[in-house]
C-alpha cells in the first residue's frame, strides 16, 4: 500500500497505494512511510516526492484504524518529522485532496504542488481530535494563524486555488503533468551534490 521508486536520475518517488479507500492511512502504511524516509535518507536522495494514486492524495486516517486508537498515534508526527529533517529537497505532489492527518506529511515538505480539483482540509474540530503537535505551526507559517484557524476550528474545506494565493501549496499543475511538474522542481537538487542540497535546506530552515 506504499510504493517507493527511483529513478535514473535520482529521484526517489513515494507513493501512497490503496486508491480503493481514498488512500486511507493504517498504522502499517504510517510505518511503512516512515521507513520509506528513512531509507531515501539513508542513501543519499537529493530529492524525494511524496504523491498518491488515484483521485484522492489521502482521506486521512482509516476510520476503524482511527477508532483504534491511530488518531493520537505518535506515527503521525514521527512520520512528519522524518520528512521535515531529511537532508534533501521534499516534494508533495498532490493528485487530489489531503485530508486530516495525512495533510501533516504534506505540512512537512518544502515544497507542494497540487491538481486544479484538490482541497485541503482538517476536521479535528469536528471529529474531537487536537492535531498533531508540528501540524498547526507549520500550518500558520505558511498561511498565517488566522487561515490556520480557518481550517483547523473553521473547519474549511479549501480549494487548490485558494491554498495556491494563501501559499500552502506552490504551484498547480493538471493531472497529466503532476510527476514531470515535481521532476522539473526537483532537478537542479538532483544535479547538486547531498551535502549541498542539506546545506541550503539547513539555511533556509533557520530563516524561518
Amino acid at each position: 500500500m506504499v510504493r517507493s521508486e527511483t529513478s535514473s536520475e535520482g529521484l526517489v518517488t513515494i507513493s501512497l497505494d490503496r486508491p480503493d479507500k481514498a488512500n486511507a492511512l493504517t498504522p502499517g502504511m504510517l510505518e511503512a512511510l516512515i521507513a520509506a524516509v528513512e531509507a531515501a535518507t539513508t542513501a543519499g536522495a537529493r530529492a524525494l516526492v511524496l504523491t498518491g494514486t488515484g483521485k484522492v492524495f489521502s482521506a486521512g486516517a482509516d476510520l476503524d484504524a482511527a477508532r483504534a486508537g491511530l488518531a493520537v498515534s505518535p506515527l503521525w508526527e514521527a512520520l512528519s518529522g522524518a520528512i521535515a529533517a531529511a537532508p534533501a529537497l521534499t516534494i508533495a505532489a498532490l493528485n487530489g485532496t489531503a485530508a486530516g492527518g495525512a495533510l501533516g506529511m504534506v505540512l512537512a515538505c518544502d515544497l507542494r504542488i497540487a491538481v486544479p480539483t484538490a482541497k485541503i482540509f482538517y476536521p479535528v474540530m469536528r471529529l474531537g481530535f487536537l492535531p498533531q503537535p508540528s501540524d498547526p505551526r507549520r500550518l500558520a507559517a505558511l498561511a498565517g494563524p488566522s487561515r490556520a484557524a480557518m481550517i483547523l476550528m473553521a473547519g474549511q474545506k479549501i480549494s487548490a486555488d485558494e491554498a495556491l494565493s494563501w501559499g500552502l501549496i506552490d504551484r498547480i499543475a493538471e493531472p497529466e503533468a503532476l510527476a514531470e511538474t515535481a521532476a522539473a522542481l526537483a532537478a537542479d537538487a538532483l544535479a547538486a551534490e547531498v551535502a549541498h542540497v542539506a546545506g541550503i535546506k539547513q539555511l533556509i530552515a533557520g530563516a524561518r
